[in-house]
């Protein structure tokens, strides 16, 4: 399976931690070596970098690591190919646009005899079962709303409704941003974690390395990252119930529905 890494923000941050422990799972703590990808949010922009190379060993992810790009909202994500040939088509994440904003979006799973059909508004490049995910979802926001971005609590729904669909298809740990807010899907395994004040240090656990986030945060920083298992091993990671859809909006999770038998309640949140 592959492994995704999203963090959303409420003041610009750069993810250079979480992204050198993530790194090394890309052929060097873990098996995932088919290609690897990040994007982030500035502004009305997004900047991509993808490479179908281990991330381990990656002199494009060496430069991420170490170039501290800030961004309210950050999605990663690291291959291990089920679908698809390794190739630069089909790595991850995603880029489309709809209602005059970039979406981004990186998955997790497998989903068997996912065609849908498409009307040619958002097609796929590759021949992954995530970017067919990914432009069936925009074609089907589209035709729900129309020309105009919805509000949050409708969108959320709607996600909710379309994640539910997908996922009688097979597996769907994903992660899906359009600059405002981050959608995290938990479908078998996903983890998340909201650092806030009073900060304290941190340790990888795919990396010897530490910081104190007291030392480089001010005290109304939120931070929230989202990953497929916990980075740190000293911190208090949520883990994720299967089949939980969220929404992170501003550094906090804001919304939380059930996309399978659970404890989550359907579409719970505040504005």
């Amino acid at each position: 399976m592959c492994q995704l890494l999203g963090m959303n923000c409420n003041v610009p941050t750069d993810i250079c931690f979480s992204f050198t422990g993530f790194q090394a799972r890309g052929g060097g703590t873990d098996v995932h070596k088919d290609g690897w990808g990040i994007a982030f949010f500035e502004g009305k922009g997004v900047r991509v970098f993808l490479d179908p190379q281990p991330s381990a060993t990656s002199a494009i992810a060496e430069l991420v690591r170490h170039y501290p790009v800030r961004s309210l909202n950050v999605i990663a994500h690291i291959r291990k190919a089920t679908q698809g040939a390794i190739g630069l088509e089909n790595t991850h994440p995603f880029q489309r646009e709809l209602w005059g904003r970039y979406w981004i979006f990186a998955h997790n799973g497998h989903l068997v005899d996912f065609f849908p059909e498409f009307n040619g508004e958002f097609m796929p490049v590759g021949q992954t079962d995530s970017e067919r995910a990914f432009c069936w979802l925009l074609q089907s926001l589209r035709r729900r709303f129309g020309a105009t971005l919805p509000e949050e609590a409708p969108l959320f729904a709607a996600l909710h409704e379309l994640t539910l669909e997908m996922t009688a298809s097979g597996q769907c740990n994903y992660l899906l941003s359009w600059g405002e807010s981050l959608i995290a899907h938990c479908s078998t395994r996903l983890a998340c974690i909201e650092r806030k004040a009073p900060f304290a240090p941190a340790h990888l656990k795919d990396q010897d390395v530490s910081v104190d986030f007291q030392e480089v945060t001010h005290p109304d920083d939120r931070v929230a990252v989202i990953a497929t298992t916990p980075l740190t091993d000293n911190e208090d990671w949520r883990i994720l119930t299967p089949g939980t859809l969220c929404l992170f909006r501003d550094g906090s999770l804001v919304r939380e529905a059930a996309t399978a038998a659970g404890p989550a309640s359907p579409l719970t949140g505040n504005a």
